[in-house]
């Protein structure tokens, strides 16, 4: 007979507890407050006078923790500082991650300050943090590639005093703005390029322009013309552009930020070392000797290497580059970005090849123009297609998550005695389906849907 004190009793579900091993066939989880009290298996006889979710059919998940995404705050975006996302926009994706199970986020767009992180409207149950990267080097940078978001306070603030305010992490040091990632892709050379000839091209055509010109590496001092002109004859640029000026408009675009962007990793990865907090570092061709280089100078350094799988890698260089990574100590992240179900720029061949090599500590979304697929779905892929077995699989955006950011997430990203209610309900066959959501405590997503303020408080009822 259960006797202690409780608010909420969820029954018979699937329980995976996010420690990477062990799974509850049938299960049952008791909660006080906003903590589990209590994990039973078996079949129990729930109290009458508590909240009882009835999960059977279900699987039972400690709540998402993603520990890198950008759209949440209603600071300066990106570590390119770019203005601020619409309030509509802000809260879509506040929306799409509760639903999708995620319950704590660590937005790295780095430049935001604490009272910019966005927690309404409606007081939204999504737990959001941020990270800080306001070195001079990375102010800098951001402001050779855009900076319109910045204002006075962020140019004058410090990691320090970001650290003192309740910042979580430092990073992400570099971004695909200033390093010529995916948003040069999606946004800025396709901006540059409309702005010069009122023609509109696809990111993936801008991808091929860019290495063409510059290289996969940001290495190439000359352009290939002939490669450029391949691609502009390819296209509705043809007619209102010429190789030469189309190459250097590409490079004009990319490179202004790239040398300050590279010296804002090494002061991520000092500040690091001095404050002992762990370091996010955007992680693509053109920082992987850097980041290597970072990983033996900087041995105290808690460095998290975020999307591994970025597609400027071939998958034998994402594999070789992470293996060389956790050897030293690294955290190997991998980000859904939208190449689980989305597909609108990126495939998953990365992906796939590092958790087939077992390379992959944590997952994240990252946020790929805003067309980022959840972590569930990419889950639920990896189990389905016997890459991981489901209790390695949900570790990795949990435990694993809470352990390599114990300052965002130590009290959560178990379910275990003690840790903080926190928790995903979702269907036994099909893990992105997502059926309840409780945030400390409280049912704040049921069936599907997100509880109104007055609903949340209001927990005293079965469902």
């Amino acid at each position: 007979m259960i006797k202690q004190r409780l608010d909420t009793v969820i029954v018979n579900g699937r329980i995976v507890t996010g420690d990477g091993v062990t799974e509850i066939e049938t299960g049952n989880i008791l909660i006080d407050g906003q903590a589990i009290v209590d994990v039973i298996a078996g079949v129990i006889d729930p109290p009458t006078d508590v909240q009882v979710i009835d999960a059977a059919g279900c699987t039972i998940l400690p709540g998402i923790i993603n520990g890198h995404a950008h759209g949440c705050t209603v600071g300066p975006t990106m570590p390119s500082g770019s203005r601020p996302f619409a309030p509509s926009d802000i809260e879509y994706h506040l929306n799409r991650h509760l639903l999708s199970g995620t319950t704590t986020l660590l937005n790295v767009c780095g430049l935001a300050l604490m009272d910019e992180i966005a927690t309404t409207p409606n007081d939204h149950p999504l737990e959001v943090a941020v990270s800080t990267a306001h070195t001079p080097a990375n102010l800098a940078a951001a402001r050779a590639i855009d900076g319109a978001g910045l204002g006075g306070r962020h140019h004058k603030m410090t990691i320090e005093a970001m650290i003192k305010a309740g910042a979580k992490a430092l990073g992400e040091a570099g971004g695909g703005q200033t390093l010529g990632g995916g948003a040069q892709d999606y946004r800025f050379i396709p901006d540059a390029i409309h702005k010069a000839t009122a023609v509109r091209i696809h990111p993936n055509l801008a991808r091929a322009l860019k290495e063409a010109v510059v290289g996969r590496r940001l290495d190439h001092p000359v352009a290939d013309l002939k490669a450029v002109d391949h691609l502009l004859h390819g296209s509705m640029l043809r007619s209102v552009i010429d190789a030469p000026a189309l190459a250097d408009l590409v490079r004009a675009t990319v490179m202004p930020p790239v040398s300050l962007s590279l010296q804002g990793l090494a002061e991520i990865a000092e500040a690091s070392s001095r404050f002992g907090l762990p370091a996010i570092f955007h992680t693509a061709t053109p920082t992987a000797d850097t980041l290597m280089r970072l990983a033996v100078t900087h041995p105290t350094a808690r460095m998290i290497a975020a999307h591994s799988n970025h597609p400027s890698f071939e998958p034998e260089e994402c594999v070789s580059l992470a293996r060389a990574l956790r050897s030293s100590g690294v955290t190997i992240d991998v980000s859904t970005l939208d190449c689980i179900s989305t597909r609108w720029r990126n495939q998953p061949t990365n992906l796939d090849c590092l958790v087939s090599e077992g390379l992959v500590d944590t997952l994240s979304t990252d946020f790929a123009g805003g067309d980022w697929d959840s972590i569930l779905d990419s889950l639920n892929r990896m189990v389905r297609l016997g890459q991981s077995n489901l209790a390695r699989a949900v570790a990795l955006a949990a435990g694993n998550v809470a352990n390599a950011l114990p300052e965002l997430a130590s009290d959560r990203g178990l379910i275990a005695p003690g840790r903080l209610a926190d928790i995903a309900i979702v269907e036994g066959h099909n893990l992105s389906r997502v059926r309840h959501v409780i945030k400390k405590g409280r049912v704040v997503v049921r069936n599907g849907a997100i509880c109104g303020r007055n609903e949340r408080r209001q927990q005293r009822r079965s469902i």
